[in-house]
């Protein structure tokens, strides 16, 4: 059983070809993820921790979510679908936070590949570059970020 191929490996830098689009599953943000979130980071901000005072001075009067864990749960979704494997840095990334989220919202990322290339040191290693943006339910863009990684070639987990 051993030659069995597995399910749910990363995709290599060379698999990755400018102009690919792709969309992930969607991941629903529920008060325990606000409240795990805020307790291990220490963003103890009255918008994520005071429904009363959110009622009154947030958008919406809803619970809102903070950025980083919007952020956070689109890698997770992202790594889940493209980078088991295959994800060997994350370099770095541009980020624009476009609308609020809140605590309820359905959330998935839809990538663009903007590079795909080689790195000059190592050809079995490449830089990926992808533009993400996370869609609520209602299919507004929340977030847009561009991270750059740095990714293993295919043959690594074939």
């Amino acid at each position: 059983m051993t030659d069995l191929p597995i399910v749910g490996l990363g995709l290599g830098w060379d698999e990755l070809k400018p102009g690919d689009r792709f969309k992930t599953i969607g991941r629903t943000i529920t008060e325990t993820d606000l409240v795990n979130f805020v307790n291990t980071t220490g963003m103890v901000e009255v918008l994520f921790t005071d429904t009363e005072y959110a009622r009154q001075h947030a958008p919406q009067g809803g619970r809102l979510v903070p950025g980083a864990l919007v952020y956070s749960m689109a890698e997770g979704l992202i790594l889940q679908a493209t980078l088991q494997h295959t994800g060997l840095a994350f370099l770095e990334m541009s980020l624009q936070v476009k609308g609020p989220t809140f605590v309820g919202d359905t959330l998935h990322v839809e990538v663009e590949v903007l590079e795909s290339r080689a790195t000059s040191a190592t050809p079995d290693r490449g830089i990926v570059k992808t533009r993400n943006n996370i869609v609520n339910q209602k299919d507004e863009i929340v977030i847009v970020y561009e991270p750059v990684r740095l990714a293993a070639n295919s043959a690594v987990i074939r």
